[in-house]
């Protein structure tokens, strides 16, 4: 069997490698345009931070160490420029200039994805920087050398990351995100005041909601007529699909130009298969590292064409779930965040939960904020989680539930490990699973602080010394603890909202009321999620 493989990196070079494992005798080539054909791009933006000191540490393998070992025939600085489909040959062109016809049974298109680049009024091209490549990366340090202030536009994962890093190195740096809030893509406003607040520790300033009008003399104005110094300008704005070769070949793509692959990843044609950031399956197209290895391995088992090989398997439904270093805290997503859902007809509610990592009493714990979205079937939409590092884990059990169609109430029954240094006796997603099955058997109403009925009697049950540190406006002051003795003082002809600090003696108070014919509601998350909400312009 001949097979040609267009791209290495995470899609292409875990598909070669994995077909060498199947097959022994299939002839392969791996083209590669770029000069390495396996790095640990995610690595990118820490190398030029200085964060990952040594280059070489994002070189998985070299072409040259990939051909000893995998026995195939790796080609890079190499670009594919045309698929012929009824001869069944890719013509490639050397960096020499030398053009070949390459013969193939199998064809995998792993061409990745480009950056998206758009035109700023007076900037000119040697100013403008991507980080998408190990050549990419190596232009910008060799730019931030020499520099003293950067823009990055583009408030996603490798904006977030990149702004960071050059804060690191030294440079004045400011960030511009044309959304409301940075990470869009992951998180809500509210839940993004948090991430906010750490990358601003870091010395990156930070402008949401607005975008760049003009650039001249090293100084970049605002579309508000504020003005940032911008000695280099990094544009983070996303990628596009990098499909122009499977375009012109007649391949179908989807809306946005990615290759619309079926869930064995095969193509419109049954000969060629796609995968990595150029694919789009189910209408979905996730450009990460995780998914795109994934689709690697798993179109080499279907083009090995032996079911002892693993070949006729099926992708399973993938969610995009991520996660994004920023300052001191990690963010974690999965799934859909609220804002993308707006404009939908679908129904949903939302919980929030604000545990601390692990039992409170051992030294050293720290608060998580959590929030989950779950529709009108019961079923999580999407999950999103601020913290330290071990709220990765919190969105990866999340992340298995949705994959598998589980309802949230499922996780309150996952056996997880516990001890005081690592989590609690209920870790925080057996608790959302809990919460959750008290929403679907009527013994609590949560609402969220945009949801506060007009008129309604606001009930803080924290204790008085909380109380004075700061409240919703208007709330009245009930401790808990002096709640049932005090039940004279609260109204039965007007909706009451109870709340505390996270929303768990919010619920204790919604429960005792409840039972003696209050109309009451928790506020989910209680002062802490009505906090966000304000901080982020949402109230």
């Amino acid at each position: 069997m001949k097979v040609v493989i267009i791209g290495g990196v995470a899609a292409g070079a875990s598909a070669a490698a994995r077909l060498r494992r199947l097959d022994e005798f299939a002839e392969i080539v791996m083209v590669e345009k770029g000069p390495a054909i396996s790095y640990a791009n995610c690595g990118l933006p820490y190398h030029v931070g200085g964060v990952i000191p040594d280059r070489d540490d994002l070189l998985v393998m070299s072409a040259e160490g990939f051909r000893k070992r995998f026995a195939v025939d790796v080609r890079v600085n190499c670009e594919a420029t045309a698929i012929d489909r009824q001869a069944k040959t890719v013509t490639v062109r050397d960096a020499d200039g030398s053009v070949e016809t390459l013969p193939y049974d199998r064809l995998l298109l792993a061409t990745g994805s480009l950056p998206i680049r758009i035109p700023i009024l007076g900037l000119p091209e040697e100013r403008v920087f991507t980080l998408n490549s190990l050549p990419d990366m190596d232009r910008l340090i060799a730019a931030a050398r020499r520099a003293k202030s950067a823009l990055v536009l583009g408030g996603g994962a490798i904006g977030v990351e990149t702004a960071e890093n050059l804060a690191h190195r030294g440079l004045k740096t400011t960030l511009v995100e044309k959304a409301p809030n940075i990470l869009p893509a992951m998180l809500d406003p509210e839940m993004a005041t948090w991430a906010t607040d750490a990358l601003a520790e870091t010395g990156v300033v930070i402008r949401t909601g607005r975008t760049v009008a003009s650039w001249a003399d090293g100084v970049a104005t605002l579309d508000d007529g504020a003005t940032v110094p911008a000695d280099l300008v990094v544009m983070a704005l996303g990628v596009r699909p990098n499909s122009a070769l499977a375009k012109a070949a007649g391949l179908e793509l989807g809306p946005k130009d990615h290759i619309v692959v079926d869930d064995s990843l095969a193509t419109s044609d049954p000969a060629i298969f796609a995968a990595g950031d150029v694919a789009e399956v189910e209408g979905k197209a996730i450009a990460l590292a995780g998914p795109a290895n994934k689709q690697g391995r798993l179109a080499a088992g279907n083009m090995a064409c032996g079911e002892e090989y693993g070949g006729s398997d099926w992708l399973t439904p993938q969610f995009g779930a991520g996660v994004v270093k920023v300052g001191v805290l990690t963010v974690a997503a999965v799934g859909v965040p609220e804002t993308r859902l707006a404009n939908g007809k679908a129904s949903w509610h939302v919980l929030y939960s604000h545990p601390m990592d692990h039992a409170g009493y051992y030294p050293g714990a720290v608060p998580m904020h959590l929030k989950l979205i779950v529709n009108e079937d019961e079923l999580i939409v999407g999950a999103q989680a601020i913290g330290p590092a071990s709220v990765v884990t919190q969105i990866n059990m999340v992340s298995v539930a949705l994959q598998h169609g589980m309802l949230l109430m499922d996780p309150a029954d996952f056996d997880l490990c516990y001890a005081p240094p690592y989590g609690s006796a209920k870790a925080p997603v057996n608790m959302l699973g809990m919460m959750e099955a008290n929403v679907e058997h009527g013994l609590t109403r949560p609402i969220t602080p945009t949801q506060i009925p007009e008129g309604a009697f606001l009930l803080d049950v924290r204790e008085s010394a909380e109380f004075a540190a700061g409240t919703i406006p208007g709330a009245v002051n009930v401790p808990l603890g002096e709640l049932r003795e005090r039940l004279g003082e609260l109204p039965k002809d007007r909706p009451i909202v109870a709340f505390c600090k996270v929303g768990q003696r919010g619920y204790f108070a919604e429960r005792i009321l409840a039972q003696r014919g209050y109309d009451v509601r928790n506020l989910s998350g209680g002062y802490t999620t009505w906090c966000a909400f304000k901080k982020a312009g949402l109230l």
